[in-house]
This record gives C-alpha cells, sequence and structure tokens, in this order.
C-alpha cells in the first residue's frame, strides 16, 4: 500500500496486554496511513495492532484446530471430525477459513509498519528499528502458522500489499521470507522486552530454530536453540505439584517467568482474556467459574496414557469427568482460572514459546544433526523430565534417561513422546507428526485410523478464491476441496 493512499484500518490502541489489572484496553481507531506513521508512539499502536488478530479467541481456536488433529486428543461437537482424519466438514472449513482471515490481517498490519515506519518525520532511527524488527518477527509467525497449514499461498508483503490479485507462491519461497524476516528481527530486536509479551532477540533465535527444525537444517536448528540455552536468561520454573504447573507455571496472575520467551499475553477484562480455559474445562472441575465447553478429551484406557509414567505431573493434568462418554473420559485442567470475567476473560497467557521449546529443540536437532543422541541434547531432554517430576531440572536424578539406550530413531520417538506431555493445549502434536514423517503410523497405532491425503492441509478459504484473482479454483486449490 503506497505511503499516500488512505486506509480505514481497525488499529488498537493501548499497550500490549500483560496479566495484571492496570493495562489499557484495545479500542478500535481509523486512521489514514499518511498521518499516523510518524511518532514513536503511532507507530507503537501499529504494531500493538499486528497482535490484535490472533488475541481475542482466535489462537486458542488455532490450537484446539491442531490438538483435534494429533493421535491421541479426542475432539468433541463441531470438532470431533478433525479426528477422523478424512478432510475437514464444511463447519471447520468455516473455523479454519477465519484463522485465514485472522493471520492474513496480523500480516496486512505488519506491512503497513515494515513499509510506513521507516519514513515516519518524528521518531528517532532506534525506534523504527525495533518496532519494524517486531513487525517483521510477527510476519514470519504468521506465515510459519499460514505454510504449515497450507502450505503455499499467496505471499502478501509490503512492496505488493496494495494489489488485490497475488498468484500463490510455493511453500519454498513462503519460507525463504520467514527465514529473512527472523534473521532481521534477530539483529534488530532488544534482549528484553520493552513490554511484556513483546517479542526479543530470543523469541526471534527459537522460532528460527523451530522453523530450521521444520526444513530440516537439523545443524542451525541446533545452533538456534544452542544459542537461547547458552545466554543464561531462562530457566525452568520449578514445581513439586500439579498445582504449582496450574499456578506458577502458567497461573492467571503471572506478569511473566523465567521461562517465558515469546507468550501471547491476557488479562482478566472483557474483550482481552485467554478463550482456551472455556474450551478445554469441563463445568465439574471448577477450576473456571464459567464451566467450559471440554472440547477435548483423552481416554485413559488408550496406550498413550496408560504407558505414560505415573510419576510425571503433567499426567495429573488430566481429570476424569464422565460427560457421556463412559467412565474413561478425561479432560484437561492444565490452565485454570476460578476468576475470569467471560467465557473469553481468563487471565492466562498462551506459552507460544518458552524454555521448554528451546531445550527439545535442541534435544531433537543435535541427535539429527549428529546421526544420533548427543550428552548435551540428552541432558536438555532430562531437563524437562526432570522438571515434570517434581525434581530439580539442573541436577542428576534417578529418573534420566540413559544415552546408551537409543539411538537415533528411538531418541526422537522419545523427544516427541516429551513434547506431547509438555505442550498438551498447545496444537504442536498434530504439526510435530506430520513434519516428522510420522502421523500415518501414529495416528493408525493410536485409533486404527487411516489419514485422507486430503487431510495433511486445509483448504483455501473459497471468499479468497473469489477475491484474489490471481487463484485458480481449479489449479490452487489444496487437494481434495
Amino acid at each position: 500500500m503506497a505511503r499516500t493512499s488512505f486506509c480505514a484500518l481497525a488499529i488498537l490502541s493501548g499497550c500490549l496486554l500483560v496479566s495484571c489489572e492496570d493495562v489499557l484496553k484495545e479500542e478500535p481507531r481509523s486512521v489514514a496511513v499518511e498521518t499516523f506513521f510518524n511518532t514513536a508512539a503511532e507507530v507503537e499502536t501499529a504494531v500493538n495492532g499486528i497482535f490484535s488478530p490472533l488475541r481475542n479467541s482466535n489462537y486458542a481456536v488455532y490450537e484446539t484446530t491442531l490438538e483435534c488433529q494429533s493421535d491421541f486428543t479426542n475432539g468433541r461437537g463441531s470438532w470431533a471430525p478433525l479426528h477422523g482424519f478424512q478432510g475437514l466438514d464444511d463447519a471447520n472449513i468455516t473455523r479454519v477459513g477465519g484463522l485465514w482471515t485472522a493471520f492474513y490481517l496480523s500480516i496486512r498490519n505488519a506491512n503497513l509498519v515494515i513499509g510506513n515506519a521507516p519514513l515516519g518525520k518524528s521518531i528517532s532511527a532506534a525506534d523504527v528499528s525495533r518496532y519494524v524488527a517486531e513487525a517483521r518477527f510477527m510476519r514470519a509467525f504468521n506465515y510459519f502458522q499460514l505454510v504449515r497449514n497450507w502450505s503455499g499461498v499467496p505471499l502478501r508483503t509490503e512492496a505488493n500489499m496494495s494489489e488485490t490479485d497475488l498468484k500463490k507462491s510455493t511453500a519454498e519461497e513462503i519460507y525463504s521470507l520467514i527465514v529473512a524476516d527472523l534473521l532481521a528481527a534477530e539483529a534488530d530486536l532488544p534482549d528484553n522486552p520493552a513490554v511484556a509479551g513483546r517479542p526479543t532477540r530470543w523469541a526471534a533465535k527459537t522460532m528460527l530454530a523451530d522453523v530450521y527444525l521444520t526444513l530440516g537444517k537439523f545443524a542451525e536448528a541446533r545452533d538456534k536453540a544452542g544459542e537461547v540455552m547458552q545466554s543464561g536468561k531462562f530457566s525452568l520454573v520449578p514445581i513439586a505439584t500439579k498445582a504449582d504447573f496450574q499456578l506458577k507455571v502458567w497461573g492467571p496472575e503471572l506478569v511473566s517467568t523465567s521461562e517465558e520467551i515469546f507468550y501471547l499475553k491476557y488479562t482478566r477484562q472483557l474483550g482481552q482474556g485467554n478463550y482456551m480455559l472455556w474450551v478445554s474445562n469441563h463445568p465439574d472441575t471448577k477450576l473456571f467459574n464459567f464451566g467450559g465447553a471440554y472440547v477435548l478429551y483423552l481416554d485413559n484406557a488408550s496406550s498413550y496414557y496408560t504407558t505414560w509414567d505415573a510419576g510425571d505431573l503433567r499426567k495429573t493434568l488430566w481429570d476424569k469427568i464422565n460427560f457421556g462418554l463412559g467412565a474413561n473420559t478425561l479432560v484437561s485442567s492444565k490452565f485454570t482460572d476460578q476468576q475470569a470475567v467471560s467465557q473469553s476473560g481468563a487471565g492466562n497467557d498462551d506459552p507460544v514459546y518458552g524454555y521448554p521449546d528451546v531445550l527439545l529443540l535442541y534435544a531433537e536437532a543435535s541427535s539429527r544433526a549428529d546421526k544420533g543422541p548427543t550428552a548435551a541434547g540428552m541432558e536438555a531432554l532430562n531437563a524437562v523430565r526432570r522438571r515434570a517430576y517434581g525434581k530439580p531440572a539442573a541436577e542428576a536424578s534417578s529418573i534420566d534417561l540413559k544415552l546408551a539406550d537409543f539411538n537415533a530413531d528411538t531418541f526422537l520417538d522419545r523427544v516427541l513422546t516429551e513434547r506431547s506431555y509438555e505442550f498438551q493445549l498447545g496444537g504442536k502434536r498434530w504439526l510435530d507428526l506430520k513434519r516428522t514423517g510420522k502421523a500415518a503410523e501414529a495416528v493408525l497405532a493410536a485409533t486404527g485410523k487411516t489419514i485422507a491425503q486430503k487431510h495433511y492441509l486445509w483448504p483455501i478459504p473459497v471468499s479468497e478464491m473469489n477475491y484474489n484473482k490471481g487463484l485458480d479454483p481449479t489449479k490452487d486449490q489444496n487437494p481434495g476441496y
């Protein structure tokens, strides 16, 4: 979009939200591009607008959609067809269409900052550099979600955002932009967030490790994760009980923790809270004062659950609740907030990237780079396990796994299992299975179902096909839709 053109934006004013009660509410404001990006305060308001489409309920819906496609987590109600692995039905096609819109709205707002902040008349070069870096980090973040779920998509940047009709770029082209944006963000972001929840260079390094791992660039992934580990800035929060996980790691009143790297921030205000608690909780748990839709559930007779060591406190984050599907039904109690202000008004932040991500990314990447597990990678994996058993993360323990017991294949399986335990409700399991080529095997073993080829990608929304004449509905739609 040219700087001289008028754009009626829904840019959100106010600060990025943190888990406290004195934050400002975001209020929509329509602005003209040519008069808005002149001061640091104006550009910061525009940067805040990049986050808004992901917050509200959208990112929780995104994570839930992915969780329902895992091999072990079942979906209830309109989410149930996702666990059939036969492609998306009409309800879920509509649901992911809304996510497509949210990701592209966030990208549009990022592009506005990237394209216009450098032209501001009353803003320092240092502020421009930081805000553009934040926008590039977030643009990469959105495209990373798009490319993993839709593959090739239209590539909209600050250079072409005034163009309505854009062809579908390849996945390789999307990843090229993601890496370029993250490298630029890594160079220009600060060590510490200006406001809780804003990205830092450590967040950029962590996401680069994740992207490199997805691309099969294992040495690069190992090295980026290693840089975060070697910084000494992060550590796992010590825990001794289930309640410690609920309150000290993901609690609704936390502002930040020693393991936070990049979280979506929420607070107990109308329209400003976390929606995942409504999605995941059941009213009988009494952990969320607005009940819950218990969309996701486990079966405690499943091999996944029965082989999970009882000493692992993360296993206790699933409560037995018979809501009509039998006595073996388990519902998540990971998140709890008994003082939320609405169904989407819980104060718990969303741990998108934390120090456990870094440790497990390093464990996997180091093994795959070296064609077998390394001592440093095993130590990273064991640190996560020790914390899960209520033990000091940095001290050797009786529950430690032994390097000699694993080869490259069995260690990868162990890391993936550990990730499934650690990142409950995070939407990471299905993406892990896809990127490692293990989805068909894992789903068949856990459910007896064969994944339809169309199920691996989500359909491009009809609205995009109708609006964007650069797309050919007969050639550009993902297979099976």
